[in-house]
């Protein structure tokens, strides 16, 4: 025996129709919702005598219960169910108004078995079933004629320790119609008392109504809707007996729920054709689109391949600047390429110790990297100062910013636009050299340029 679980399934879809009795000037709205669920099945096909199985209350009815007889023959099952502690179905939405007892195949096909009329809580039922695999729930529903059960399920059967026979569970999946499809959203929520002098099932009729129009019927199945209208205000005229009024209502809610089938059907067949000559639509859009793509292709080839004719001749122009300024800068003081730019050392000729002013051969120097810079506009320049190890930390970052700083001036000086170069001071860090004798300290004591810009900084072109 197993019984699998699947989850739920959902899909919505929101009809408008007038529902009675409404408000004045309001129309309410039925929603369409389909759960796929499972149930217990349980195969009688081998009994030799009859066995009973219980029914328990779902989650919506905890307390409902009831007991069923089945017994077998060769093409038939027949059942004896009865019920008790049904709570009213109303209770569950104004909509619902009656119970139905239902018989779920392995295959998912739902049967109705028949409507359970309660009194003070019980209900009895006795049908027969050509089938011999199946699970039997018991649903609220809007009126007894409905041909696909709500989600409103308050009993499921259950088998009892001392149910007989060769019995196995199968897993029967099936569709419910979520509790909301035949829900009022507008506020005709609560629903009006009944008058006893109006036979219940007039109530169905009205019901089995509504929502065949709201489904469209008399769009898509005038001939049967009209027929229902027709005998529900039949089951209405107070000239009738009760007799009569019941049995018209009757025939009202079958020919709503046949108008309200044929409807959907139609509605569906018409909303295939629709998407049909849609897909017609797009696939004769898509063949156009596919013809301008094509020439499309081709263009993007041809502009593809000049973008990288264009990119080549870029990385090489900026492979020649890169190479021609490393070439100038080098012919003037030291230069080396990093991701930073081209870096300038102006180092072992700067500064005295201790002092910020630079020296004759020094200026000479930054004159001619001056007139590189001028000789190519947009380049940035940092001027970035170091000392040797001589004097405390906090003297050498000061000094060191001041030779940086009379770098700048310099170079501004020589007409580089002040919004150009940037300075800092480091003090005695990124030694080039040793500081342990002068003339590895004089190395230190120097000036970097960082020379940066289109095409100069970052890594050298491949």
């Amino acid at each position: 025996m197993h019984l699998i679980h699947l989850p739920y399934i959902l899909a919505a879809l929101t009809l408008q129709a007038q529902a009675p009795p409404p408000p004045p000037d309001t129309v309410p709205l039925y929603r369409v919702a389909i759960v796929q669920s499972s149930a217990k099945a349980i195969n009688y096909r081998y009994m030799k005598s009859s066995t009973k199985i219980d029914f328990k209350g779902t989650v919506l009815a905890p307390k409902a219960e009831g007991m069923a007889k089945i017994s077998s023959e060769a093409t038939t099952t027949h059942i004896k169910a009865k019920f008790e502690s049904l709570p009213s179905p109303s209770q569950f939405g104004p909509e619902y108004l009656t119970y139905v007892m239902w018989a779920i195949s392995p295959e998912g096909r739902a049967t109705n078995l028949g409507e359970l009329l309660v009194k003070r809580g019980k209900a009895k039922l006795q049908v027969t079933e050509p089938l011999q695999t199946f699970g039997l729930i018991v649903t609220a529903e809007p009126y007894f004629a409905v041909t696909q059960p709500s989600d409103a399920v308050v009993l499921e059967n259950s088998m009892r320790p001392d149910t007989e026979g060769k019995v196995e569970l199968i897993d029967a999946k099936f569709d419910l119609l979520k509790r909301g499809i035949y829900h009022l959203d507008t506020m005709a929520a609560a629903p009006a008392a009944m008058d006893p002098a109006t036979p219940f099932s007039v109530y169905q009729a009205r019901n089995a109504v509504a929502i065949a129009k709201a489904e469209g019927a008399g769009t898509y199945a005038a001939e049967a809707f009209g027929k229902a209208e027709g005998q529900l205000a039949q089951s209405e005229s107070t000239t009738l007996d009760t007799k009569e009024r019941s049995r018209a209502a009757r025939e009202a809610v079958q020919s709503a729920e046949d108008a309200r089938s044929i409807s959907v059907k139609r509605a569906q067949a018409e909303a295939q054709e629709k998407e049909k000559a849609q897909v017609q639509a797009r696939l004769e859009e898509a063949r156009k689109e596919s013809e301008a793509s094509a020439r499309e292709v081709d263009q993007a080839h041809e502009t593809l391949a000049t973008a990288a004719q264009a990119q080549r001749e870029a990385k090489r122009e900026v492979s020649d600047l890169r190479a021609q300024l490393l070439t100038q800068l080098n012919a003037v003081l030291e230069t080396r390429a990093t991701a930073r730019g081209l870096i300038v050392n102006m180092a072992g000729m700067t500064f005295k110790t201790g002092a910020s002013e630079l020296l004759p051969a020094s200026r000479e120097k930054l004159a001619k990297i001056a007139g590189i810079i001028l000789a190519h506009p947009g380049l940035k320049v940092e001027t970035d100062g170091y000392t040797d190890s001589t004097g405390s930390p906090d003297v050498n970052i000061k000094l060191s910013t001041k030779r940086a700083e009379a770098a700048r001036d310099f170079l501004v000086a020589q007409g580089v636009p002040p919004d150009a170069i940037v300075f800092h001071g480091f003090g005695e860090a990124d030694p080039i050299d040793t500081n342990a004798n002068p003339a590895g300290r004089q190395r230190n004591r120097r000036v970097e340029l960082v020379v940066s810009g289109a095409g100069i900084t970052g890594d050298l072109p491949k």
